[in-house]
């Protein structure tokens, strides 16, 4: 399970792992983080930069060593890591390789409700995203083509790993598609009537809302007695914070 942090998202750890090489002021930071393309992999949130390296000052993850100016440029303020903050992005970094912890992709959320659109629009929609993942992926081969030769793989892994992504993602949408157009699962022709008439299978309603009350007691629009509602009163009234004078 991840640890609960001071500073916890991810610009924090990118500032981190940048300031633990040199003592720099957050311009300088932030340029060496775009320069190692780390906004690809962090979702660095740039208009919250600063304040991010201003908590980590906070909180003892980084101290301040002194000023820089650049020709006319006003003064920024240099920062290193502290003990504290290298022993934070050690630690950090060990649990994002070690702990499996479950993410949300808006692409699995998509799948979850696909089922409100019909058969054929969910294939035409699919088949642009595969168009989508196929330029990625292509982008990310061409990347580690150009770079292979020069760059060491350690600093490159991370595009692997894009790579494999994008290469099953890939493969299992072609397989989706096929089945989608080809039409043959019995499910497919349910869900495509379902669109057609507006009447839900009785097996797939009985699976979407199962029983879990086999009656319900009777309700009318008539008001409650009295009686039927003073016990609901006694126990707001139980519940109330206390109060002092």
């Amino acid at each position: 399970m991840a640890k609960r942090r001071r500073v916890a998202n991810l610009t924090a750890l990118g500032v981190l792992s940048a300031v633990a090489f040199r003592d720099m002021h957050p311009y300088e930071m932030a340029g060496t983080l775009r320069g190692w393309g780390k906004e690809q992999d962090l979702q660095i949130k740039w208009g919250s930069f600063y304040t991010v390296v201003r908590n980590l000052a906070k909180h003892g993850l980084l101290a301040e060593v002194g000023s820089a100016r650049e020709g006319r440029r006003p003064e920024r303020t240099v920062y290193r890591i502290t003990d504290e903050g290298r022993a934070e992005l050690v630690d950090w970094t060990r649990e994002l390789l070690s702990v499996a912890e479950r993410e949300f992709p808006r692409f699995r959320a998509g799948l979850s409700v696909m089922s409100l659109l019909g058969p054929d629009e969910v294939a035409a929609l699919l088949r642009r995203r595969l168009d989508g993942v196929e330029a990625a992926l292509a982008t990310v081969e061409a990347t580690l083509a150009e770079f292979g030769a020069t760059v060491p793989r350690l600093f490159l892994i991370e595009e692997e790993y894009d790579r494999a992504l994008l290469t099953a993602e890939a493969a299992w949408m072609r397989g989706f598609l096929g089945e989608l157009e080809a039409g043959a699962e019995p499910w497919i022709g349910q869900w495509r009537r379902f669109h057609e008439t507006g009447e839900m299978p009785s097996d797939i309603a009985q699976l979407a809302w199962p029983a879990t009350e086999k009656a319900e007691p009777a309700t009318t629009d008539a008001e409650p007695a009295a009686k039927d509602v003073a016990p609901a009163k006694e126990e707001n009234e139980s519940i109330r914070p206390e109060t002092t004078g």
